[in-house]
């Protein structure tokens, strides 16, 4: 990581690292990489797209305390249905990891810091008033809830597109937002007495101001072009805000790295084109590195192609293309070293590089392709003699197993030397949780010697040491959890980073399969002979 950091000019407070489209892993494995790389120099704390209230709970996993396991951190921690992402699952792992008997100024903090809302619409306040009122010790929840009335009042999306329909302006929100300003006032008037969970409930207190101010926004007689512009800027704005209080909390104990879509971090205006007309306003990273200047840094990511978002190659003229063409691996590369090119055909799925999104930022992460069993069966089937079985209904695989690939060389196929799964098998082979949706682990016949090489010690003594392995995580190579006793290794969805590593350990496996098959060849011809 100090790569990254020497293409920098000076050393940020704030680093954002961005990713174009949301959906491919390989960003977020390649995060969790490069934040756990910075650690290593002094950066303290991540914030991600995401929900900051929730965003507690996962952080009360990572600190290490035993009232949230993992799976309410998941569930909860995250919105958007980012906690069912296999890569966030290994954050906050690692993370939680790291922390355990360090001291405190060490120790890793985990920040969401979205609005708890979409852009199609936003829940009432309510939750967030009660968390606050019962820090307080004030009971006014029979007065907030009759001004609340409905929640179906609130969370009604089409209220995002016709304002009359929108409860944001009316009396009762309007009154609402008096509340939240009086029990934000008091909240500071009681700090001195009630520092105990007083940040946390700060949180609670500006997500209830959050979404007032956004329900107001929703209700704006504006044309819907304008509308939409104005939503998309004030959700920026409450990032924004939530971005600056992370980092006044965090300026004591080192740089934070933050991670989100590549136009909520831009220093220029965000863009999108909507019905014919093309809207613009100022994202949160517009508006942070108008306040911070130069302790602001962006890194705006880059894709080349997507097996998983069907997203394919892109062309050699656009400015995806040429990076293509650079290197097979991803990297970061400086805005200088990219020149003039096309802007890549934009959809739904992915935001491409244009000059402007290059000349605004301090470096670009490309990453040439995601990774998916596809893409690893084509790599294996490049390697000599290789053939491939797929388990199906019709070469007799049990229905559990189907889909899954199995490589050999020549024709004994009792013995694969690769395989790739999709699938957990119950009672014998569940510990890498296969059966999330687009995860699938590749498995290696290392042999005896580079086993122990790699582990530590021997395929025989596996099993005092499975304790010591976390077989579900991601990028990491591990004993394989069912046939370790054998010399096989297993890798869960392993990142394009990993990819050179991926293709030595698969010479490995090749060779021995190659040394198998001519060894029985000879031995075939001997007894013919």
């Amino acid at each position: 990581m100090t790569s990254l950091l020497d293409l920098l000019a000076a050393s940020p407070t704030l680093l954002a690292l961005g990713e174009p489209t949301h959906g491919e892993s390989a960003f977020l494995q390649i995060r969790n990489d490069t934040f756990m790389s910075l650690a290593e120099h002094g950066y303290r704390s991540i914030a991600l797209e995401s929900d900051r209230a929730a965003g507690l709970i996962a952080d009360e996993f990572v600190r290490g305390t035993d009232a949230v396991p993992l799976d309410r951190a998941l569930a909860e921690g995250f919105s958007h249905g980012f906690g069912t992402a296999p890569a966030n699952r290994d954050l906050l792992l690692r993370m939680r990891e790291w922390n355990a008997g360090r001291p405190a100024a060490e120790r890793l903090t985990f920040h969401g810091f979205d609005a708890p809302l979409e852009i199609e619409g936003a829940p009432s306040p309510r939750r967030y008033l009660a968390r606050v009122c019962d820090f307080l010790g004030l009971d006014r929840s029979a007065e907030i809830d009759d001004l609340i009335g409905d929640e179906a009042r609130w969370s009604d999306t089409a209220a995002i597109w016709e304002p009359g329909r929108s409860i944001g302006r009316s009396t009762d929100a309007q009154r609402l937002r008096v509340i939240a300003d009086d029990l934000l006032t008091e909240l500071y008037l009681q700090a001195p007495r009630r520092p105990e969970g007083w940040q946390a409930v700060l949180v609670h207190a500006t997500s209830a101001v959050a979404l007032l101010r956004y329900h107001a926004a929703a209700a704006a007689p504006l044309a819907q072009e304008e509308r939409f512009a104005r939503l998309a800027g004030v959700r920026d704005a409450l990032m924004a805000e939530n971005l600056l209080a992370i980092r006044a909390s965090e300026a004591h104990r080192g740089p934070t790295l933050v991670f989100a879509h590549n136009t909520h971090l831009q220093r220029h205006q965000s863009t999108m084109t909507m019905a014919g007309t093309e809207l613009s306003w100022a994202g949160a990273g517009a508006i942070i590195a108008a306040l911070l200047k130069d302790q602001y840094a962006l890194v705006v990511g880059s894709l080349g192609a997507s097996p998983t978002l069907g997203i394919g190659a892109p062309a050699t003229s656009t400015y995806e293309g040429r990076l293509q063409q650079q290197t097979n691996h991803p990297g970061y590369v400086r805005p200088s070293e990219i020149g003039p090119a096309e802007r890549r055909a934009h959809d739904y799925r992915y935001f491409p590089l244009d000059q402007a999104t290059i000349d605004h930022a301090d470096a670009v992460l490309h990453i040439p392709t995601g990774v998916d069993a596809a893409v690893l069966a084509d790599r294996i089937l490049a390697l000599p003699g290789v053939e491939q079985v797929v388990a199906s209904e019709a070469n007799g695989a049990p229905e559990g197993a189907w889909g899954d690939r199995f490589f050999h060389v020549g024709p004994d196929r009792r013995q694969p030397f690769a395989t790739i799964v999709e699938h957990d098998v119950p009672g014998f082979d569940e510990a890498s949780q296969l059966d999330r949706p687009g995860v699938f682990r590749l498995n290696l016949d290392l042999g005896r010697a580079e086993f122990e090489r790699l582990f530590g010690f021997p395929p025989k003594a596996f099993e005092d040491h499975r304790h010591t392995f976390d077989f579900a995580r991601l990028d990491t190579l591990v004993p394989h959890p069912g046939y370790a006793l054998y010399g096989f290794g297993s890798i869960v969805m392993p990142g394009p980073q990993m990819l050179p590593e991926v293709d030595r350990l698969l010479a490995i496996a090749h060779a021995r399969a190659v040394d198998r098959h001519q060894r029985a060849a000879r031995r075939a011809a001997d007894q013919q002979g």
